[in-house]
């Protein structure tokens, strides 16, 4: 008995070390991959992809055009050691909706999110006539978040490529897809979609449709910058393609010309809701916004300007053929704070919502051969298990029962990391 109350104690005290900031602030990045890691013809552009993410630090990465696992495997390990440890990403899937007519699963979407501030609750596959949309239900790791969470639901798609009428009415038929499956969420869902469009003109009816005021979650672009974009030097500041001009290096040449990748936010992101877009936070990454960029090569003095360097310009055009697009969203709820340094740097969970086995990474011969215990919310020792002297070790936790439990090292000072079990 005394052990619980010492234990709830503890956790009480985790509960209430906060980010006393009136506000968080998360930013966010979508990228197309450029067919990664297939496409070779450009040697260790794992090392721009690096470049590119030490510079941003993103805590939301959403990505297309990723081949396999191997290549999921590696942006993992990029972002854990470019961003941070606490870095974790959602299950890779590979496509589903071509599977009637060729099985051709070399096009995938996949999330990346750091687990210290954000929990993955659900992971959704909306099927289409080409690509999948995958949609992540992401639970900000808040103080309240038993009681009053905050939700964000994550959109990452790739539309039909290339132009004419056939195409266009691709686009226009998955997007119906979509608007199909969030007709059954809440009207005032929070949703973010990341995607490479492919849309030439804003009057494009895939576009029209994902900003029909008639859904029941309407999207806007929050840069607000609609119109017939395509090769129009009034836009060059949302253009995202081409950052190339020189074949042999994989993707689209002819220079920078096009707006097809996005992020758009639901409507009522745009307000005063729990999770909400940050004002003039929209920026094309790397995307100077010159004039005399059009047509150019990214990395060419005629897209110089003061927001990114040429090394950062570099890093971009020597990895895809796209640029990334950013925004940033906030919240005024409280973020539990974990001393993320001592928990990443010693015991790290792989995934914070498990089903079945609880993947551990311990980085310090201090917690070889330690006892860890698993708590329940109410602070009952529910199970106890040895570490042996492996980075990556696994513990059966099926007979649990499904709910919020805490895993802690006796005689030690670190904090009880927090998990959830989905059996």
């Amino acid at each position: 008995m005394k052990k619980n109350l010492i234990f709830r104690l503890v956790v009480v005290g985790l509960f209430f070390t906060l980010n006393c900031k009136a506000q968080s602030t998360f930013k966010v990045m979508f990228y197309n991959l450029l067919n990664y890691p297939l496409e070779d013809a450009v040697a260790d552009r794992e090392d721009d992809l690096e470049y590119i993410l030490l510079d941003y630090q993103p805590d939301l990465f959403l990505v297309c055009e990723l081949n396999n696992i191997t290549g999921a495997n590696n942006i993992l390990n990029i972002t854990k050691t470019a961003i941070s440890p606490n870095f974790e990403m959602a299950t890779y899937v590979s496509n589903t909706s071509d599977d009637d007519f060729g099985d051709q699963n070399d096009l995938q979407n996949l999330l990346y999110y750091d687990t210290s501030k954000f929990n993955l609750e659900e992971e959704i596959i909306v099927p289409t006539g080409l690509r999948d949309f995958n949609i992540y239900k992401l639970l900000l790791n808040t103080v309240n978040q038993e009681t009053e969470p905050v939700e964000l639901y994550v959109v990452v798609c790739h539309l039909k490529a290339s132009s004419g009428t056939d195409n266009a009415q691709k686009r226009f038929e998955m997007t119906q897809e979509l608007n199909a499956y969030l007709n059954t969420l809440p009207s005032n869902t929070n949703v973010l979609l990341g995607g490479d469009l492919n849309l030439y003109t804003g009057s494009e009816s895939a576009f029209q449709e994902l900003l029909d005021n008639n859904n029941n979650i309407p999207f806007v672009d929050p840069e607000n910058r609609v119109g017939s974009w395509h090769n129009n030097s009034s836009y060059v500041d949302v253009f995202t393609q081409s950052t190339r001009t020189q074949t042999g290096m994989g993707g689209t040449t002819g220079g920078f010309d096009d707006r097809f990748d996005f992020i758009l936010t639901s409507q009522n992101m745009l307000g005063n809701t729990t999770i909400n877009y940050v004002n003039d936070s929209y920026q094309v990454y790397g995307n100077n916004e010159t004039t005399t960029c059009r047509n150019r090569r990214i990395n060419s003095s005629d897209c110089d300007g003061p927001l990114f360097s040429f090394e950062v310009r570099d890093a971009l055009h020597n990895f895809s053929d796209h640029l990334p697009v950013t925004v940033s969203l906030e919240t005024d709820a409280s973020l539990l704070t974990v001393e993320e340094n001592l928990v990443s740097n010693k015991l790290l969970l792989k995934k914070t919502l498990i089903s079945g086995e609880l993947i551990i990474y311990v980085d310090t011969p201090q917690l070889f051969n330690r006892d860890l215990i698993i708590y329940n919310s109410i602070g009952q020792n529910v199970k106890t298990f040895t570490t042996n002297s492996s980075y990556r070790q696994a513990f059966n936790v099926s007979n649990l029962n499904s709910g919020l439990y805490f895993l802690a090292v006796p005689n030690s000072n670190l904090n009880p990391v927090k998990f959830v079990i989905a059996n």
